[in-house]
């Protein structure tokens, strides 16, 4: 089961490594890690998304916030929380295919961001179950590169991390 982890923390050098670290140690592979800043320059917001059962993210959650340098932990529940991630998709083209390609973005409210004889880049930010979609679609064109964000994500409604 995929686990979405909001982290606030304080925007000092080395808290990253210290958070990769307390997972490394355990044996816990992160599925997706994205870190920025948050309206307070002075605090970062980590979102981590792992693959485990409920006593393993709740063991993740303890030691986070043992962490000297974490702020507020949270285990976020899909239900409540609004995922986006972005992801540019270079895709090798010719004439012949080019247009279903360009029907594929369309439908999938893409945007293309850079377009050459030989490959079309594709920028699409959406949930993560939408971006794999896309990604599946493209997958018989020939995808020459790719590059993902990692999913950010945030509470609905009036409450927060």
């Amino acid at each position: 089961m995929k686990h979405t982890i909001a982290v606030l923390v304080e925007n000092k050098a080395g808290v990253l490594s210290r958070i990769s670290g307390l997972f490394a140690r355990r044996g816990f592979n992160i599925d997706s890690l994205a870190v920025g800043p948050t309206e307070d320059a002075r605090i970062s917001r980590v979102t981590i998304v792992v693959d485990g059962d409920d006593y393993m993210a709740e063991q993740v959650t303890k030691q986070l916030n043992k962490l000297i340098d974490v702020l507020k932990v949270r285990n976020l529940a899909d239900s409540e929380i609004t995922r986006r991630e972005l992801a540019l998709v270079k895709v090798k083209v010719d004439e012949s295919k080019r247009g279903e390609i360009v029907d594929i973005a369309k439908i999938m409210n893409c945007e293309i961001v850079d377009i050459s004889h030989t490959t079309l880049m594709i920028e699409f930010d959406d949930r993560p179950e939408r971006v794999d979609l896309l990604i599946d679609l493209l997958s018989k064109y020939s995808i020459v590169e790719m590059a993902r964000t990692g999913t950010i994500a945030l509470q609905k409604g009036h409450g927060s991390v």
